[in-house]
C-alpha cells in the first residue's frame, strides 16, 4: 500500500503511471470536491482523504498504519513540515512503513551565479520558501535515520508536462519571451519525475537526488522551440528589466537565482535514464501527443 501526502501534479502523474505496482493507494487532498473526483479513479485502487495540514483524521491515521511506502509532496510552512507535525507519532509507530520519498526543490541551492551544483554542494537557500524546504528535507532524513527507514529526497527542477508547458502558454496567448543575459534554468518533465519516484521506491533509496534535465538553458528557449513546433511566430523579446516591475514577488525570486544542476547521481545510483533529457524531446512528445 502507498500513501501520498499531497496528490498534486507530480504525485498524481506517478500514480497514473506506476500505480499498478500497488494493491491500494491512499492520497490526501485539501477539498471534498477534489476527493470525490479522485475517488472516481478508474483503477479502483485510489482512495482520497481530506488533509488540511492541521490535524490527522482517524481514517488518515489508519491509512498510515497500513502503508508500506509514503510519497510526500505537501509543502512546508513557517512552522515546519505539516505531515511530520500532525502525523509524526503515527508514522513513528507505522510498522509496515519501509520507504519514503520526499519531493523537494533545487531552490535549496540558492543563487550560484550560473555555476554547476550537485548533491555535495552545500545548500544556501535565499528565499524563505527554500529555507523551509531545506528544513523539511532534514526533518524527513532525521526521521528516517531514527526509524531505520529509507528516505529519498528528490530535488526537482522546473516541472513541465501535459497541460503545463510552453505549448499551452503559446496557445493561450500567455507566453512571455523574457530575456535576461546569463540566466539559465533546469527543467524536468513530469514523466521523468515519475520514473525517479518509482526508482527510489524500487531500490529503497536513501539520501538526496537532483531530478533535473541534462541541459540548463535560457528561459526563452522553450518558448521559441514550442512556437517552431506549432508553426507560429514566437512572442517578441522582453528585456528582464522591463518585465520585472510587473512580476509577483514569487516570480521575481526565481529570476534572481541562477545555477546549473547536475543529475549524475540520479542516473548512477537510481538507474534512471531520462526519457526527456532536454526540453526539446519533452515538448516534441507533448506536441505529437496533441
Amino acid at each position: 500500500m502507498l500513501i501520498c501526502f499531497g496528490l498534486g501534479y507530480s504525485a498524481q502523474h506517478f500514480v497514473e503511471t506506476f500505480g499498478q505496482k500497488f494493491d491500494r493507494i491512499v492520497g490526501t487532498v485539501r477539498s471534498a470536491e477534489r476527493a470525490a473526483a479522485l475517488d472516481a479513479h478508474p483503477s479502483g485502487r485510489l482512495t482520497a482523504l481530506i488533509f488540511d495540514g492541521s490535524s490527522a483524521t482517524p481514517d488518515m491515521r489508519g491509512a498510515i498504519a497500513e502503508a508500506d511506502a509514503a510519497l510526500v509532496s505537501v509543502p512546508p510552512d513557517e512552522n515546519g513540515d505539516p505531515v511530520l507535525r500532525t502525523c509524526g507519532e503515527v508514522l513513528t509507530h507505522a510498522q509496515r512503513l519501509r520507504s519514503i520519498v520526499y519531493l523537494s526543490t533545487i531552490g535549496v541551492y540558492g543563487d550560484r551565479g550560473g555555476a554547476w551544483v550537485d548533491e555535495a554542494t552545500p545548500p544556501q537557500p535565499g528565499a524563505s520558501r527554500s529555507r523551509e524546504r531545506l528544513a523539511a528535507e532534514q526533518a524527513w532524513l532525521d526521521f528516517g535515520a531514527r526509524r531505520g527507514i529509507a528516505v529519498a529526497v528528490l530535488r526537482l527542477a522546473g516541472i513541465y508536462g501535459p497541460g503545463q508547458n510552453a505549448l499551452v502558454q503559446i496557445a493561450s496567448g500567455k507566453a512571455r519571451r523574457i530575456v535576461k543575459p546569463g540566466q539559465v534554468f533546469n527543467r524536468i518533465h513530469v514523466g521523468d519525475i515519475a520514473q525517479a519516484i518509482d526508482a527510489a521506491f524500487a531500490r529503497r533509496a536513501s539520501g538526496i537526488f537532483n531530478v533535473a534535465d541534462d541541459e540548463p538553458t535560457p528561459p526563452a528557449d522553450p518558448i521559441v522551440f514550442a512556437a517552431q513546433l506549432m508553426g507560429v511566430a514566437p512572442p517578441p523579446e522582453i528585456p528582464f528589466a522591463q518585465a520585472a516591475p510587473a512580476m509577483s514577488p514569487l516570480a521575481l525570486s526565481f529570476w534572481q537565482e541562477c545555477r546549473r544542476v547536475k543529475n549524475d547521481r540520479l542516473k548512477r545510483e537510481l538507474g534512471v535514464s531520462l526519457r526527456y533529457p532536454t526540453y526539446r524531446e519533452g515538448l516534441r512528445a507533448l506536441f505529437e501527443a496533441q
